[in-house]
């Protein structure tokens, strides 16, 4: 790796640069626009980023889980700028290329399930789900969609109705769109008889609500994270997902898989799905799929994918040459690095530190997660009433100390950690280092 991978601190955080930079944003970007850590990359790879002033930092973040296989990775890198030189946009809805079918083939072999599949590009994750949703209707001639509690689904306006919370994502933004419906998720922590009856009582629940409520018989598709994102990286009491997908076979409803921040290795399966042999009929992905570049995709089972009319799905830039060369070398990454196995060592490594800082530290009310995607939910001690000042704090903490970390939760008390798979392990030990002192300082 190039960039040497330490942190390195020589100013403030933010320096001098960045806050030169800082003032430039905010005179030419709205203000909507907001920035977790403003210090202005200029280099990143591995387990740092640079920033403008020199600081080099750990970076437990990845883009919002998007540089998995790390920033700049070789196998990326080689492949864009080899096709940059050849031509950079055709659009394949004009004039088809290779490298998109070889995507969609790849992506058809290593999702889960062994049924027949077809794949298509976009250009994110808001766009992949909307797709699915788009594709379920059609497929089913249905119109209503269930989503649940602590779900983000993205900021289009259909996605940002599929989604749970209101700020940042949906304040002031309606009307949202109509035929959309919440039900409970199975969030162990805070199941209110315990998460021992989490999910049976919780899949009852939503299938109930389901059936009374709207009539199965009328819902084209539920979407759902096998692991809530934004919501706070709840993962559903096992159990949970099986039931529900079940209820949708029985009653011919599309299951949507919203894989776009738990995809390509990064909860130590290749997709969360697979964690309880959950098969989608269709599966969104995006994020760590091209390392950075953007690109989206929907797969899902023939039958349905294949009921669209010619014309209904496509876009100009989806499935961008460079994006698809990208995603070539993150699929090759991941397979010759075996970063699925490294995931699970990753969470090997955090798991039982956070667990012992959460014996230490009564402000942690919940360590959970999978592989790389970790999480810390803050309380007031005794309680289980949200911190939300307290994450706060030690994200500031973190921050000054050269540590990347984001933040998340519906009630903004949710500490989330997504290195990149390919981050060294003093690395990984010296940020859980700085973590642990943060939280000690509260």
């Amino acid at each position: 790796m190039s960039i040497p991978q330490e942190r390195r601190l020589v100013t403030a955080i933010p320096g001098p640069k960045s806050q030169e930079l800082l003032a430039r944003k905010q005179a030419a970007v709205p203000t909507g626009i907001g920035t977790t850590l403003p210090v202005f990359v200029t280099r990143a790879g591995g387990g740092v980023v640079q920033d403008a002033d020199g600081n080099s930092l750990i970076d437990f973040g990845s883009g919002i889980a998007v540089t998995n296989v790390g920033n700049a990775a070789p196998k990326v890198v080689e492949r864009v700028q080899r096709q940059v030189a050849e031509f950079t946009h055709t659009c394949f809805m004009v004039t088809p290329y290779e490298s998109y079918v070889r995507v969609c083939e790849k992506l058809n072999d290593l999702t889960p399930g062994d049924h027949d599949k077809r794949t298509f590009l976009v250009n994110s994750g808001a766009e992949a789900v909307e797709n699915a949703v788009k594709v379920a209707r059609h497929a089913t001639g249905r119109q209503a969609v269930v989503v649940f509690d602590h779900g983000y689904h993205g900021r289009t306006l259909l996605t940002m109705t599929l989604t749970a919370k209101n700020m940042p994502y949906k304040h002031r933004f309606g009307p949202f769109a109509p035929e959309v419906y919440r039900v409970p998720l199975a969030y162990p922590f805070r199941w209110p008889t315990g998460p021992e009856n989490c999910a049976e009582e919780a899949a009852a629940e939503a299938i109930s609500m389901i059936t009374k409520q709207i009539g199965a018989e009328n819902v084209a598709a539920v979407v759902i994270e096998p692991i809530a994102g934004e919501g706070g990286f709840i993962e559903p009491a096992k159990g949970f997902l099986p039931r529900i997908a079940e209820f949708c076979r029985e009653n011919g409803i599309v299951f949507v898989a919203d894989e776009v921040q738990t995809g390509f290795a990064r909860t130590g399966d290749l997709f969360a799905c697979e964690d309880e042999g959950v098969v989608p009929d269709i599966i969104c992905t995006a994020k760590g799929i091209a390392g950075g570049l953007p690109l989206a995709a929907v797969t899902g089972r023939a039958e349905l994918m294949d009921k669209v009319h010619v014309g209904g799905l496509g876009g100009t830039y989806g499935g961008n040459p460079l994006a698809c060369e990208a995603a070539l070398g993150v699929l090759e990454t991941i397979a010759e690095d075996d970063l699925v196995a490294r995931a699970r060592r990753i969470g090997e490594i955090m798991l039982p530190r956070l667990e012992s800082m959460r014996e230490r530290f009564d402000v942690i009310g919940d360590v959970r997660g999978r592989g790389a995607m970790i999480a810390i939910e803050l309380v007031k001690p005794g309680t289980t009433e949200p911190d939300a000042a307290a994450v706060a704090e030690v994200a500031r903490r973190c921050h000054a100390e050269g540590l990347l970390v984001l933040t998340a939760g519906t009630y903004g008390n949710v500490l989330r950690f997504l290195p990149p798979l390919v981050i060294p392990e003093n690395l990984l030990e010296e940020g859980l280092g700085i973590l642990e002192k943060a939280l000690a300082a509260l």
